[in-house]
């Protein structure tokens, strides 16, 4: 990467952060054009982010932000594209994990420590958030989004409907899907043609039986994803497929475009294993559905090494990066700040997300209980395929879709995801 000499005084204004000095930016008005590739592609998210970026503009007439909103898989196509051909945007996000550290490994992204620690502006952040956006001591992204946990999504009246009991053993939750088959109501909402939503399946079984330390020593080469949590995992899906817990057709089916959540709000499935941005896009897409939402952790697995306490997600969700092939990484910083003003803030607290914020304030229940869990964590899973590196992620993802198809073996998955990471290992 090539070094960046940037000297500035930043001050809070009431408008966002206001440099002065430094890198000279394109006089004029409307001189100064910046790219935006975003994939907050439904609402509220949408809004927010054309909102925070119309606030910038009124304030610094002289620059213009080209926002470029796209679905998930399609946002991740397009930005590898545009690193294949050195065209990036001058402002695009990662989750972290290894996608973020590649970014960094490869001179992607610039960074950001120094316009971070001006005047202790970092110090907004939750310390797990800011601890998510460094690698080797440099923060390199700007969490953003949302406190981004996986739950246990549920219908409290058809839960009522049936006398079932929010579970704390999987031997309970597996006796509520079966009571729920016996009814003709599906017990999981699934749509996993985008393979990462089964992916949280898999993650909170294999994390449930072993703890969050196979993970972590499969992936520096210490241990092995053939071990036993993992197995575990693909054979209790299978077992589960096989007993027809989730609906027809989920292998099929696109999350982007909310084909599980349809099955929620229409009372066809009574569970939805989501992230939190799930309450978001039920408080846009069916507020009635929303008086009878309710959640819970993801329950313990008997004789299992893990804690029920332990969370799976991200503390920041989207974590957002200023490109170093960016001709004004000044005023590119200065436009993601207002991602994270009071006015965005508000409007995301309005729609459902948790901004990885120490000032936040909860009002809604569900976010308040989201947040609890959070707290209570004794440690947190990060998702497998943003911890994983891209390449080794994807095997990840196919096998553990393959595993839901019933077209690979739980044995044969983790061999595969095993020597992916073992060449991955090699070749650093």
């Amino acid at each position: 990467m090539k070094k960046r000499c940037v000297v500035f005084l930043v001050f809070l204004a009431a408008g966002g952060m206001v440099f002065a000095g430094g890198r000279q930016q394109s006089g004029g008005a409307g001189t100064t054009t910046l790219e935006f590739m975003h994939a907050q592609s439904t609402e509220p998210g949408r809004t927010i982010f054309q909102d925070a970026m119309d606030r910038f503009m009124a304030e610094n007439p002289g620059v213009k932000v080209n926002l470029d909103v796209l679905a998930n898989d399609s946002y991740k196509q397009k930005l590898a594209v545009a690193m294949a051909s050195g065209k990036l945007p001058d402002m695009y996000f990662s989750w972290s994990g290894g996608p973020m550290y590649e970014y960094a490994k490869s001179g992607n992204i610039i960074d950001l420590t120094p316009y971070m620690d001006a005047d202790n502006y970092k110090d907004k952040f939750l310390d797990a958030a800011i601890a998510q956006a460094t690698w080797q001591g440099k923060i390199w992204g700007v969490p953003v989004q949302n406190v981004s946990v996986c739950t246990v999504f549920y219908n409290k009246d058809i839960f009522a409907r049936y006398n079932l009991k929010v579970p704390t053993t999987l031997t309970e939750l597996e006796t509520i899907c079966d009571t729920l088959v016996r009814n003709g109501i599906k017990p999981f909402a699934l749509a996993n043609k985008t393979q990462w939503t089964g992916s949280m399946f898999f993650m909170f079984l294999a994390t449930r039986m072993g703890g969050t330390a196979p993970f972590i020593q499969a992936v520096d080469g210490s241990g092995s994803f053939e071990a036993d949590n993992f197995i575990y995992a693909g054979q209790k899906i299978q077992d589960w497929v096989r007993k027809g817990y989730f609906n027809e057709g989920f292998n099929g089916l696109d999350e982007d475009s909310g084909q599980s959540r349809m099955l929620m709000y229409n009372e066809e499935c009574a569970m939805h294993i989501m992230g939190s941005w799930f309450n978001a896009s039920a408080v846009s897409e069916s507020p009635e559905f929303v008086k009878k939402m309710g959640i819970f952790r993801f329950p313990a697995v008997e004789g299992g090494r893990g804690n029920i306490n332990t969370v799976i997600g991200t503390v920041g969700d989207n974590f957002y990066h200023v490109s170093s092939a960016s001709k004004n990484p000044d005023w590119a910083f200065k436009a993601l700040t207002y991602l994270t003003d009071d006015a965005a803030v508000s409007k995301r607290l309005a729609g459902g997300n948790i901004p990885p914020l120490k000032s936040v304030k909860l009002d809604d229940p569900i976010l308040a209980e989201l947040f609890t869990q959070v707290q209570a964590a004794p440690d947190m899973q990060l998702w497998y395929d943003q911890s994983l590196s891209p390449e080794v992620a994807d095997v990840h993802k196919v096998t553990s879709q393959e595993i839901f198809g019933l077209t690979l073996s739980p044995g044969e998955a983790a061999r595969r995801l095993q020597a992916a990471q073992a060449d991955y290992l090699r070749n650093q």
